[in-house]
């Protein structure tokens, strides 16, 4: 009885394997990825380590230095600051735009605009590093009258505390006043009832006066004992205008404030009029007239933005400005996902919004938040745009972060590439532990 499969009772040979018509798979896939690995090895791996094997020697790049540029990054002051300044910013940036993501990505579930307030959240991520570095300059401008920030600091500041009504504004030697001490000014002589009291100034410039403010009133004597004068802007334009005397074409200064001061006590004070005229009581009468420092001192102009101490703050905020919308529309998506039924049955179960959104919402949330951070820490790693632009030549070594200073230093009639390269490396080893989590992470979810 013969076998099957072949004659005289021998097995069949194995069949030969098919060959694909391509050729080799691993043929195959090396050809497709050779171009791109052509193109990672030059633009990647070549010069990073290039700029390992150049971080070990000197300036000119022919004698070895060993980590003498390492060493200088930690020792050099400026370049020091822009090692605490990246720390700042890797901690405040990420975070505060994460933070701010998903508060909008909240209350976008609860408006009823809300594609209209993601649009106009979102916007500046349209907008280029520069064309927003060019905004923020002017945005943090110290001139009230051009920038924003300090228009409506300003403006705060002003409706609790009244600006000064004359800064700059004093007597001429030829007047009848003399410095009284902390700004203030004083008359000559004690003021007597029945004698006008002239209380005559220069110095403020046109666009300071009270708009409602009237031609200068002769000084009047008042009557019952009472003290009558007049506080007036003792200049004519053009010129003809004598000293002392309330020519036609000159305006009472309105709302100055004028003091009766006896023995260093206030015992009766007042206010000048639109045409600059003022009455003080009978309890006035021998005393000095003082016209309070309150009435010139200078104009609060705002805070100094780009000054040296919060520069960096000012900065990481227009990053904030355009990020947040990044942030918002990740955690959003994520948000959506989120099944519905677990917010409800915690809110049954008496649960109020912030136990829901802090308990629940957050937790689900964890691994967007997680990828948010962390392509916002990268992002804030190289930041470089915004810190050249917006930070002044005199605080810009405050504002400095690495990105910045490997620029610096690299490039210039005062080039160090050795020094260049030592922060490049740095940059990169900051950037690998940010890497691995993030690689961690995915591969993790992966799993699930």
């Amino acid at each position: 009885m013969t076998q099957a499969g072949g004659p005289a009772g021998r097995p069949s040979p194995p069949a030969a394997p098919r060959k694909s018509a391509t050729g080799s798979r691993t043929v195959l896939a090396a050809g497709f990825l050779l171009p791109a690995l052509v193109l990672l090895g030059a633009l990647v791996v070549y010069p990073i380590g290039y700029s390992v094997h150049r971080s070990f020697f000197d300036q000119s790049g022919s004698g070895f230095a060993g980590f003498d540029n390492y060493r200088e990054i930690f020792t050099d002051e400026a370049i020091f600051t822009s090692v605490k300044n990246n720390a700042i910013w890797v901690v405040l940036a990420p975070t505060v735009a994460t933070a701010l993501g998903l508060i909008f990505a909240v209350l976008t579930e609860r408006i009823r605009w809300a594609t209209a307030f993601k649009l106009v959240v979102f916007m500046p991520m349209a907008i280029s590093m520069l064309a927003a570095g060019i905004i923020f300059r002017l945005v943090y401008e110290q001139d009230p009258d051009r920038g924003l920030a300090n228009a409506v600091w300003v403006g705060v500041h002003d409706t609790f505390n009244e600006s000064s009504a004359f800064p700059r504004a004093r007597p001429l030697p030829v007047h009848p006043l003399k410095p009284g001490g902390g700004g203030s000014f004083v008359t000559e002589t004690p003021v007597t009832a029945g004698e006008p009291v002239l209380l005559p100034l220069v110095g403020v410039p046109p666009g300071r006066m009270p708009s409602d403010a009237r031609p200068a009133a002769a000084p009047a004597v008042a009557g019952d004992g009472r003290i009558g004068g007049t506080a007036w802007l003792d200049f004519t334009r053009g010129g003809g205008g004598k000293p002392n005397v309330t020519d036609p074409a000159e305006r009472g200064l309105k709302g100055l404030a004028i003091e009766a001061v006896k023995d260093g006590k206030v015992v009766a004070s007042a206010r000048a009029g639109a045409d600059g005229s003022f009455t003080l009581p009978a309890a006035a009468d021998g005393a000095v007239l003082r016209l309070p420092a309150d009435n010139f001192r200078e104009p609060y102009d705002g805070v100094s933005w780009l000054g040296p101490s919060l520069v960096t703050p000012a900065i990481i905020g227009s990053y904030v400005w355009m990020w947040a919308g990044f942030a918002m529309v990740l955690i959003a998506a994520g948000l959506a996902s989120v099944p519905r039924e677990l917010l409800e049955a915690a809110r049954v179960d008496g649960a109020n919004e912030w136990q829901v959104f802090r308990r629940i919402t957050v937790p689900l949330l964890a691994p967007v938040l997680v990828v948010v951070l962390i392509t916002l820490t990268i992002n804030v790693l190289k930041i470089f745009d915004l810190v050249y632009i917006i930070a002044p030549g005199s605080a810009q070594d405050d504002a400095n972060v690495l990105a910045l200073q490997l620029y610096q230093s690299s490039f210039g009639p005062a080039a160090d590439l050795g020094v260049g390269s030592a922060i490049a490396v740095l940059l990169l080893l900051l950037v690998i532990p940010v890497m691995v989590i993030n690689i961690r992470r995915i591969r993790k979810e992966v799993r699930r």
